[in-house]
């Protein structure tokens, strides 16, 4: 008999990978917020709000209830906001046995304590309880991965056990997953390569080419690593699937909510006019946006595309401006850059 698990999350993602579990014979209970959304699972079979057009597998149950959802599951995948990451990890470490594996999908830097999604857990979890973690992350849009399109994602965590047997529970023919101790890597290249998505899509707001877009990408990897490199990552984690590939799909894809963010900044829209139409759907590279410009400056740590997204964001500086800008930095050797990322 396989492992009953539970999704905490129902956005397109939590769903996404509730109903790969579920494909997969796995009894699966998915958390979620209203009962609109509950009774859309239970009594269609589809998640009509953040992932229609996909069937349900009728062995994912979803409940409002948190206790009752996680009630007898080995395994409990994360998959809310980050920013509201700690506000559930309170409410599960009263309720959660030790013995119970938490892997968090959310990709983000919590603004207020500048800490990742797994430093989150580990303060709020009991000692048990916090040993069992671990993070999955990739270039895994929930529309693809829904519709058996083939996809890959890194599990990362301190205990290869725990990687293992989270790697064993998702992986499919459609879906390989594969496994990495570098837990910061992991969780920052997620995170990081959002930002670099709201510039490039600045860079298509504004009817620039592939070459701009490139060179973003690749300045852009440059950036995530030498901060990564700061708060204690290995840099190889960057050119792996929650670095690179991450950073491809999330600065290419029509499915990318950052990228649209960036090309609306583009268009002069203000940003609280650009989340209204998002369909409560979260833009994580904003707030991390302004995690990652303060973490920079307390390892003192040069990042322009992470600054120009941040004053075009939270500064009013206009995106012409801003590239301007960026344009206009003093010349460098790339060679001279790689080596103080790499070695």
């Amino acid at each position: 008999m396989k492992e009953q698990v539970t999704v905490v999350g129902a956005g397109s993602w939590g769903t996404a990978i509730a109903n790969l579990l579920g494909e997969k014979s796995y009894t699966t209970s998915l958390w979620v917020r209203s009962k609109g959304v509950e009774e859309s699972i239970n009594l269609g079979q589809e998640n009509t709000k953040y992932l229609p057009g996909i069937k349900i597998s009728t062995h994912v149950k979803a409940f409002t209830d948190l206790e009752e959802a996680v009630r007898g599951s080995r395994i409990i995948f994360l998959v809310v906001p980050a920013q509201v990451i700690r506000k559930i990890a309170k409410e599960l470490a009263k309720i959660l046995p030790s013995s119970v594996m938490v892997i968090n999908a959310a990709k983000g830097i919590e603004v207020d304590s500048l800490y990742r999604m797994s430093q989150i857990l580990q303060e709020e979890f009991p000692k048990e309880l916090a040993a069992n973690i671990g993070i999955i992350s990739g270039p895994n849009h929930a529309e693809e991965v829904s519709r058996g399109i083939p996809s890959a994602t890194v599990v990362a965590s301190h205990k290869r056990q725990v990687a293992q047997f989270v790697q064993e529970v998702l992986f499919t023919p459609a879906f390989r997953v594969y496994t990495n101790p570098d837990i910061i890597g992991v969780e920052l290249g997620g995170a990081l390569k959002n930002i670099i998505a709201i510039a490039a899509g600045a860079s298509d707001g504004l009817g620039f080419g592939d070459n701009t877009k490139s060179a973003l990408m690749t300045r852009g990897l440059a950036e995530i690593a030498r901060l990564g490199k700061a708060l204690g990552a290995s840099p190889l984690t960057f050119a792996g699937l929650s670095g690179m590939g991450d950073l491809i799909t999330t600065c290419t894809s029509k499915h990318s909510r950052n990228r649209r963010v960036g090309m609306e900044l583009a268009q002069e829209k203000n940003l609280e006019e650009i989340m209204r139409g998002m369909n409560d759907m979260v833009a994580e590279g904003v707030p991390t946006t302004k995690a990652a410009y303060q973490l920079a400056e307390r390892h003192e740590v040069e990042l322009p595309i992470t600054e120009a997204v941040y004053n075009v964001i939270f500064n009013k500086q206009s995106t012409k401006e801003a590239v301007g800008q960026l344009m206009g930095r003093g010349a460098t050797y790339e060679e001279e850059i790689l080596n103080d990322i790499w070695r």
